[in-house]
């Protein structure tokens, strides 16, 4: 099994000690977002997780302790760092700042495991298309030696983002391909890999690739293994990666980001953290008497016939 801990919050930058405590206890529980007394237990001793997959914003509360994952799992890290500032990204630390934690993960797991997360890409008076090309290639220019690639995608129109940003201009055909050819350019001056997530349309005519963020092929390039092909129908339309089981829970991350799909608002986020506790196999709150537990399917995706050369491996 594959083990995400950030598609649904910022487990990372919000939920540290809780994480390393599951890893510690060999287990966690998870709610399924739908039928929320229904309760998912997970083993997570190194022989039933595949890989574990991180996705954040912030990766400096982990750092001191990540280790303590990585020496005995097969990882791979999402690190977003976009164009915006506080006006929509309150709880994200600085470019800067979140350039030098990356340059900091990178000592630790090594640049085959990093991907750079640009998105969503977004319209505002502020954020025009010129300013994410100037943006992007400050950025670039500083982590084309410390990633595997960047992956980007463009905002998805969904309803509450009417609500939460009043401000965001729709953007037209043409502010999609200014940008995209703008972001190819800058990508191959650097020698960065460059791919889309869950986008439509091609653009490849501007040297950037449509594969999934997390492939079998990327997993297992990245960890000296190799994984089987499986058909997956991915997390959204467009998605190609592949399949994982998430850990986190929706309306809990405190980052505040308008555009953000996971919380339905800051309000219920700030209000649903205020029921975690670190101690608990739940990322929110405990068991309760009407809850069904079951155990979660958790088929490896390795395999079997094919040695696997990892990074726990004595080669000397």
């Amino acid at each position: 099994m594959i083990l995400n801990t950030g598609a649904r919050t910022d487990t990372v930058q919000y939920f540290s000690e809780w994480l390393l405590k599951r890893f510690e206890e060999g287990f966690v529980y998870t709610r399924n977002p739908l039928f929320p007394h229904k309760v998912t237990r997970y083993e997570l001793s190194p022989d039933k997780i595949d890989a574990v997959l991180f996705c954040s914003k912030n990766y400096a509360p982990i750092l001191p302790r990540l280790r303590e994952i990585t020496d005995k799992y097969r990882t791979y890290f999402h690190y977003t760092i976009t164009a915006y500032g506080k006006d929509i990204e309150p709880g994200v630390p600085s470019i800067d700042e979140s350039i030098r934690t990356l340059y900091e993960l990178e000592k630790i797991v090594g640049k085959n495991r990093i991907s750079w997360r640009y998105d969503p890409v977004l319209l505002t008076s502020n954020y025009t298309p010129k300013r994410h090309l100037e943006t992007f290639g400050y950025m670039a220019e500083k982590l084309a030696p410390h990633i595997d690639r960047c992956i980007f995608s463009f905002v998805e129109m969904y309803k509450k983002l009417s609500v939460n940003m009043p401000e965001l201009i729709p953007m037209t055909v043409a502010d999609r391909t200014f940008i995209a050819e703008g972001m190819g350019k800058i990508a191959a001056r650097y020698g960065i890999r460059l791919q889309t997530c869950g986008t439509n349309g091609d653009y490849s005519r501007f040297g950037i690739h449509s594969s999934g963020c997390v492939t079998a092929e990327i997993l297992g390039k990245a960890n000296g293994c190799e994984f089987r092909s499986v058909r997956h129908k991915g997390m959204r339309e467009g998605c190609h990666c592949i399949e994982s089981r998430d850990i986190g829970a929706y309306d809990t991350c405190l980052n505040g980001c308008k555009y953000c799909y996971a919380n339905k608002s800051p309000q219920k986020a700030r209000k649903n953290y205020r029921l975690h506790d670190p101690a608990s196999p739940l990322l929110l709150g405990h068991l309760e008497k009407d809850d069904v537990l079951i155990c979660g399917d958790q088929r490896s995706f390795l395999r079997p016939d094919v040695r696997q050369i990892s990074v726990f491996d004595d080669l000397s």
